[in-house]
């Protein structure tokens, strides 16, 4: 499925649009390619210029631009234009030294030479220290280290970005000592037309070495380097005599670039980056879902057909209301069942603030499993997801406001201004918080104020207004009409038995919907804090679907119990029990952080917190919305069949 989802969308795409641009350019006319999806032809001895981006490390989670530490900056440095998402992720592109020529092999090319003093030296140390990665792009390509495998473990696997050094010793030595890759072998693999003998690059590797360079005389800018000299063919293949960081140490930068035929057409290229050598752990992750699906499925199939369909004919069959007053069960609470909830205003807040997050993820879920958010196009699913957000608030006005007008609401206003501002608001105090503790440590992830205005405006100037339309059309929609009539005395509701404890039931009900969930949320976390990529949205979806089935069910399970027990106060209870599976999703991250990841620093870890208690925050508004509707569609069923007189 994760192979179907990367290669066959992507060469169908690709297939589709090449075949539309060659019948239209017959015609003399132009075409387009989707963003991140255009290929471009080089000749032999075009200029092929490597880009550089931020620096990252999975200790602290705390990017950098490359060009805050002294590497060999070129004369301007120049930033690309990064889009939103981009910028939210902490990408810095700009452009480097490093100008290679297609198909023209280099060796030994000296890019700059540094002395360094204390305060570089410690810089450097700490970045070594913290296991930072140089990033680097080359045609839209990420630059990765292959890391070869045994025979028995498989193919070769992919690490993005390499490692500015290394700690280690030196035989017969116990002090341990920083070493920086100063020297980087370069492999560009490209695919060749034979009728045109373009070329399109379809890798971007390296091997760093750490290396202290030696050479005569005084430096100049054609001094040769002995230890790397292309005219005596002497290159590096190893950090034997590596490259030490220390105060008043001079360091030399060098590179090579070789060449490499491959097999491997343009539109197949990000394979290498996505294929998964885990694919039956999704596959039991999806039949591990779909059992807890069947079960709960097998129960609401067993209360819809058997109980409910036995109990409603028989209660519409009693001819005295005295025969009626001995029934016991969901049908005795049918006069308070539609009594409105204690909080209804902010019910429906939280309802309409589900549907808008609900109609976000599936639609960016959809456009991904198409192939539309490619992983070349950086930042574009974060972007989509953005934007999706700010559109769909139309929904949540309108979804927030017809429930309210059914609780006999008549400050439309008030509620549209409620569901604008109440999730958003403290969203956003949680992030500008994080966003300053990440400005404190002068990274590169902290958000420019440029980019904070723009957030403030698609909130302020977009999505607000759009939920005010959205409150004003639900408001004028006729309201949804109770089936039964609702009692003005509220009926007492009877001692429950403790399994029925609303905060049990409630605890109970997250488990299932986490449970079908959890093996691929392993996958979502590692792409997000071990700095891989995520692209198996096949299965993504597949597991979102029966997500909702999941909380659907369980809801309506619950909810029936409930009303049999005589307790009809299910609006909240229904969207807290699906919801309360946000809980246990925190709780896992709580133990991914302290098993798989190695952060130390308390900045990394009150932002690994700050964002998967956002995470987990959105998470329960979207099964807690589900699980209302869910079991809302269902109460107005079955009270809806049974005759009142």
């Amino acid at each position: 499925m994760g192979r179907v989802a990367v290669r066959s969308h992507t060469v169908r795409l690709l297939f589709i649009l090449e075949t539309i641009c060659t019948l239209l350019l017959s015609h003399n006319a132009l075409c387009f390619y989707l963003p991140g999806v255009a290929p471009e032809d080089f000749q032999k001895g075009d200029p092929l210029f490597v880009k550089v981006n931020k620096l990252t490390s999975i200790k602290t989670q705390l990017p950098y631009s490359y060009y805050s530490l002294p590497l060999c900056p070129p004369d301007t440095v120049v930033d690309s234009r990064e889009n939103l998402g981009e910028v939210l992720r902490g990408d810095r592109i700009e452009n480097s030294p490093y100008v290679f020529k297609m198909r023209e092999p280099q060796m030994c090319t000296v890019v700059c030479r540094l002395k360094l003093d204390a305060k570089i030296a410690k810089q450097l140390k700490d970045k070594i220290e913290d296991e930072y990665r140089v990033n680097m792009i080359l045609d839209n390509l990420p630059l990765v280290v292959p890391i070869a495998r045994s025979e028995q473990e498989g193919r070769t696997v992919y690490q993005l970005g390499f490692h500015i050094g290394v700690k280690g010793q030196y035989s017969g030595s116990k002090n341990e000592k920083y070493f920086l890759h100063n020297h980087l072998s370069f492999v560009v693999k490209y695919h060749r037309d034979q009728q045109t003998d373009s070329a399109r690059i379809v890798g971007f590797e390296v091997t760093p070495f750490s290396v202290k360079h030696e050479y005569e005389g005084k430096w100049s800018e054609n001094t040769r380097v002995a230890t790397c000299d292309p005219h005596s063919k002497r290159t590096v293949s190893s950090s034997n005599s590596p490259q030490e960081v220390d105060d008043k140490q001079e360091i030399i930068f060098t590179y090579d670039v070789a060449y490499q035929e491959s097999d491997v057409k343009w539109a197949s290229r990000w394979d290498t980056y996505l294929l998964m050598t885990d694919d039956q752990i999704h596959w039991f992750s999806i039949v591990n879902s779909l059992m807890i699906v069947l079960f709960l499925s097998g129960m609401v199939a067993m209360i819809m057909l058997r109980t409910l369909y036995r109990d409603i004919s028989r209660y519409n069959e009693l001819e005295t209301q005295e025969e009626a007053q001995e029934e016991t069960g969901w049908k005795l609470v049918h006069a308070d069942v539609f009594r409105p909830p204690i909080n209804s205003d902010f019910l429906c807040v939280y309802v309409g603030t589900g549907v808008q997050f609900l109609g976000m993820v599936l639609v960016t879920t959809i456009f991904a499993v198409l192939g539309f958010l490619s992983p070349s196009n950086r930042g574009g699913l974060m972007t989509a997801m953005l934007l999706l957000w700010v559109f769909m608030g139309l929904f949540a006005g309108y979804a927030s406001a017809r429930l309210y007008k059914m609780f006999k609401g008549t400050e439309w206003k008030q509620i549209a201004l409620r569901t604008s501002f109440f999730f958003p608001a403290t969203v956003f105090v949680i992030f500008f918080a994080l966003n300053a503790l990440i400005w404190g440590q002068k990274s590169s992830g902290a958000v420019p104020f440029g980019t904070m205005f723009a957030l403030v405006f698609l909130w302020f100037g977009i999505s607000v207004p759009l939920v005010f339309v959205g409150s004003y059309v639900g408001f004028r929609k006729p309201a949804i009409e109770d089936p039964v009539k609702t009692n003005k005395i509220p009926r007492q509701i009877p001692e429950q038995a403790w399994y029925m404890n609303p905060i049990f039931s409630i605890l109970i009900g997250g488990v299932l919907p986490f449970g079908a969930v959890f093996i691929e949320l392993f996958f979502i976390l590692t792409s997000i804090w071990l700095n891989q990529f995520y692209y198996i949205f096949g299965f993504l979806f597949i597991v979102f679907i029966i997500l909702i089935i999941t909380c659907a069910e369980i809801t309506i399970v619950l909810c029936y119990f409930q009303l049999c027990g005589e307790d009809y106060l299910w609006w909240w209870r229904s969207y807290l029990t699906s919801g309360s599976s946000a809980l246990y999703l925190f709780l896992y991250a709580t133990f991914y952080f302290f098993t798989k990841l190695d952060i130390t620093k308390p900045v990394s870890g009150a932002l690994y917190f700050g964002y998967m208690f956002i995470a987990s925050y959105a998470f329960f508004v979207v099964t807690g919305t589900i699980g209302f509707y869910a079991c809302f569609w269902f109460t107005r069923l079955i009270y809806s069949s049974v005759k009142i007189d």
